[in-house]
């Protein structure tokens, strides 16, 4: 069993250092740092340190930099390159396995890898204290994906509940290195104040959307009738659905609210 546990954690490793591509431009570190609002009273949170180039711009422009390395080599090193900044706490580990904050706001910026980006943001959209801000770097179509970008998706509907979310920034595969086979952006997830649903609301809700999108909103096993998604669109002023199904968020969520009203 300690062996079988052990092969996982160091496939684990070896899946996260394959998927890593490094930014080390610091034009592009401080063009892509101007795109946020993070100043000298943020808290910031990093997911893999890599080798310290963004790691460092963070240092310089936050109060507090908590940076999450897994690899050992990578910690080692940035530990040494960037021992001189007081507002830096260094931790080797697991992203995945690391205690967000309980309490208190902070923000997330990183160049994530690629490969567990839903994990990840399931762990920041899901934790009890969510950050005020996120900026991730990611895979294109991953963000089109999360954001809802061109259609609607489970994810995209789920997490603008909570989250506004946009895409700021294309960049180039040569920006960064090694270079990746698949085009990056820099995507920001923005925490509402107020929650367009509860909990409780929010439970009913995905409910509402995963049966909507196996089967349809409409038809045998539909959960309204057409004219019931006709009225309410009408009444609220929106356009009308689309014969397989609705393309906006706002169009999902006010369906949800007539269909819980019957």
């Amino acid at each position: 069993m300690q062996k079988s546990r052990k092969q996982s954690n160091t496939s684990h490793s070896t899946r996260l250092s394959d998927s890593q591509n490094f930014i080390t431009s610091k034009a592009l570190i401080q063009r892509l740092l101007r795109l946020t609002d993070i100043c000298e009273n943020d808290t910031v949170i990093e997911i893999g340190t890599g080798k310290g180039h963004l790691t460092e711009a963070l240092c310089r422009r936050s109060g507090h930099v908590c940076s999450v390395e897994l690899d050992r080599k990578l910690y080692e090193s940035s530990k040494l390159k960037l021992d001189g900044y007081s507002n830096l706490s260094l931790t080797h580990g697991d992203f995945l396995k690391y205690s967000l904050p309980a309490k208190g706001d902070y923000k997330v910026f990183s160049n994530i890898p690629y490969c567990i980006t839903t994990q990840i943001l399931e762990k920041l959209t899901g934790t009890p204290n969510p950050p005020k801000d996120i900026w991730l770097i990611m895979e294109k179509g991953a963000a089109k994906r999360f954001t809802g970008t061109g259609k609607e998706t489970r994810q995209s509907l789920l997490l603008k509940v909570n989250w506004e979310m946009k895409i700021l920034y294309h960049l180039h595969r040569e920006d960064f290195h090694p270079m990746p086979s698949v085009d990056s952006v820099l995507v920001h997830f923005s925490r509402k104040a107020v929650p367009d649903l509860n909990r409780e609301q929010l439970k009913d809700f995905k409910y509402f959307i995963e049966h909507s999108l196996k089967y349809g909103i409409l038809g045998r096993n539909g959960l309204l009738t057409k004219r019931q998604v006709s009225v309410a669109l009408k009444q609220a002023g929106l356009p009308h659905a689309h014969e397989d199904g609705v393309t906006l968020y706002i169009q999902w969520l006010c369906l949800f609210r007539c269909w819980k009203q019957r």
